[in-house]
């Protein structure tokens, strides 16, 4: 798949077109006895939608907390996401916030167009007075029809900070600002009705959108840890996975009965790919030993670079379902890395 096109460019004096697609989460809940469920569907949502020049319509994928997406549901949003962006001048998604970093992901690497792709949410329901919703969406539909995001590809908005997908990652369980790109930075900032863009993510040739239309091969991570046997690597290689991402310690080592395992794992074929389990920067090859990196590239496991472990499995499962070889695979993750 060729890098990201432009779209083409709006009739002159014609109002922009964007469209929202829900799937639940928390800019969509409210209380339900002791619970908060996703309730809201797109006309509830659509009201808190005051955006002057933007022609606004909306569409429900799911209705679901998104700590329950599965595979199904990844594809779905990030296939409909891209279908709508050829339609119109911006997209935006609201998801829940759990699982956002890692649809949004899985969506710009599909999206060879230059139709700016946002996602957002909220991290206090729709009950609540000081609910942060309404504003995020605000902002997401503003920088949807922006000029300046065409090509910048797919974002993450929320409390008025824009974040590439390629980076983005929740970072914090409950506050409003609860997003970070820590190997980045921001790709634009809302505040006040304006969007000023400040950077234009680099963004490799991805993966056609006929990838999801199966179900994605199993990628399972596993988090090392002092201490750490190769115990959940075997089993994850006894449920099925038929790639496996290492949350690896520091820049890219784990203790030598993990390394075993590991070397074993890649021995019978299972994909295996290196990330930390730091948050940011790189895993490189620099120790040696039994466990360090050097020693687990030449037991043939994958650097992945930047990737964080949630962002390598989207990437690993798509390399998996798509390249002929483990040169194919791992040329891939490289590229993504």
């Amino acid at each position: 798949m060729s890098g990201p096109k432009q779209p083409p460019e709006r009739d002159a004096g014609r109002m922009p077109r964007v469209k929202v697609l829900t799937t639940g989460g928390t800019i969509a809940s409210r209380p339900r006895g002791a619970d908060v469920v996703a309730s809201d569907g797109p006309d509830e949502l659509l009201t808190a939608v005051d955006v002057d020049g933007v022609a606004v319509q909306a569409e429900e994928i799911v209705r679901v907390g998104s700590y329950g997406i599965g595979d199904e549901e990844l594809r779905r949003i990030a296939r409909s996401a891209v279908v709508a962006a050829g339609a119109n001048d911006g997209v935006v998604v609201t998801h829940g916030t759990d699982t956002m970093e890692e649809t949004a992901f899985l969506t710009d690497l599909v999206h060879a167009g230059g139709t700016p792709i946002v996602f957002t949410g909220a991290q206090r329901h729709a009950g609540e007075a000081d609910r942060d919703g309404p504003r995020n969406l605000n902002d997401a539909v503003r920088l949807a029809a922006h000029p300046g995001m065409r090509t910048a590809g797919v974002t993450i908005c929320m409390a008025g900070n824009a974040w590439p997908a390629r980076f983005a990652t929740k970072a914090h369980t409950l506050a409003a600002d609860a997003f970070a790109a820590p190997s980045s930075g921001p790709v634009a900032i809302c505040h006040g009705g304006d969007v000023r863009v400040v950077a234009r993510p680099d963004r490799p040739a991805g993966f056609a959108l006929s990838v999801l239309d199966a179900p994605l091969p199993r990628v399972d991570v596993v988090s090392a840890y002092a201490g750490a046997d190769g115990t959940l690597v075997r089993a994850a290689i006894e449920a099925g996975a038929r790639g496996i991402v290492v949350a690896a310690l520091g820049a890219g080592n784990v203790p030598p009965s993990m390394a075993k395992e590991i070397r074993a794992a890649v021995e019978v074929g299972i994909a295996t790919v290196v990330t930390s389990r730091t948050g940011a920067g790189p895993v490189v090859p620099r120790y040696g030993g039994a466990g360090g990196g050097a020693d687990l590239v030449r037991s043939g496991a994958i650097l992945g670079g930047t990737l964080r472990p949630a962002h390598a499995r989207l990437v690993l499962a798509l390399a998996l379902a798509t390249a002929g070889s483990q040169a194919g695979v791992a040329d891939l993750v490289a590229r993504h890395g």
